[in-house]
């Protein structure tokens, strides 16, 4: 029992260390921080910290792996711990929602689709058409557009349709919208995610883990060939171009997240996908497409 006490006394030390060095390296850089600003941060004294880490690069390295281990969870689909609850963690960067560019619509929220909960920050589910259509001329009420009865479709192209719609939120595209909306979220909330992305960046960080970024773009690529695969990018679209778009943007998120929250956020991502999917998407594929990712409780 005193055996079982002593290790995960032991457990709970290094991940505080882990906890603590990953928080400082990300904010202030692996160079400047001192081994003893790490454990004083943690509560843990220097002969605990030197205990389990004989150096400040040892340290780096445990940093670096479990940031590794965490971005292989958000590519295989899995929800982490720290976005479940949407509040940053202690030392992370807030979700401030965007600023609503001037004379945009609100992010508010949006209409709830038929028979479904609210949207969430104003993001179309593309294939939706509106029941007005055109602008009223002034003083003139719109132009209400009847929309068919549900009796005068006939059932098996109605049951195809969402047959065809259910497919196509299962896609290459869709999954590549929620987990890119999954790690800019992972960036917002956890500061081990954000110092393995930093120790891994540039010919400095040998030794200190894995190049997540290089990691992310090799996924991007993975993904979106098998979008063509599917048949679901736009005709004459290459693959290369989609992934520049995709990897330049995310990281450039990702990078200046480390400044200002709101480019972590996910009115931030769901207006880029909002921009892109049209151009990168065939017709058929756009329907049914979530731009602002499908929440993590709904895949």
């Amino acid at each position: 029992m005193v055996k079982q006490v002593r290790q995960e006394r032991a457990i709970r030390t290094r991940n505080a260390l882990i906890e603590s060095a990953a928080a400082l390296f990300a904010r202030h850089g692996y160079e400047v921080v001192s081994l003893s600003t790490i454990s004083a941060r943690a509560g843990v004294s220097n002969g605990a910290l030197h205990f389990h880490f004989p150096s400040k690069t040892a340290l780096a390295e445990a940093v670096g792996a479990a940031a590794a281990q965490r971005f292989g969870r958000i590519i295989a689909g899995e929800v982490l711990p720290a976005q479940r609850g949407g509040v940053p963690e202690r030392g992370g960067l807030p979700e401030r929602g965007g600023v609503p560019e001037r004379g945009g619509l609100a992010e508010r929220g949006g209409v709830p689709e038929r028979g479904g909960s609210p949207r969430h920050e104003g993001a179309p589910v593309y294939g939706g058409s509106s029941r007005y259509e055109g602008a009223p001329e002034r003083g003139a009420l719109p132009r209400r557009i009847e929309a068919p009865r549900r009796w005068d479709v006939p059932r098996r192209d109605e049951a195809a349709s969402k047959q065809g719609a259910a497919s196509r939120q299962n896609s290459a595209l869709q999954t590549l919208i929620d987990t890119s909306h999954a790690l800019l979220r992972g960036l917002g909330h956890d500061a081990v995610l954000r110092a393995g992305f930093a120790l891994g960046d540039g010919a400095g960080a040998v030794g200190r883990g894995e190049d997540l970024y290089r990691r992310w773009q090799e996924w991007v690529a993975e993904t979106l060939a098998r979008a063509e695969r599917e048949g679901l990018l736009a005709r004459g679209l290459a693959v290369r171009d989609a992934v520049t778009a995709v990897v330049g943007a995310t990281i450039g998120f990702a990078v200046l997240g480390g400044h200002e929250g709101q480019w972590l956020s996910r009115t931030t991502l769901t207006r880029f996908w909002t921009l892109l999917l049209p151009r990168l998407a065939t017709p058929t594929a756009l329907e049914g497409l979530m731009a602002s990712g499908r929440l993590p409780e709904t895949r």
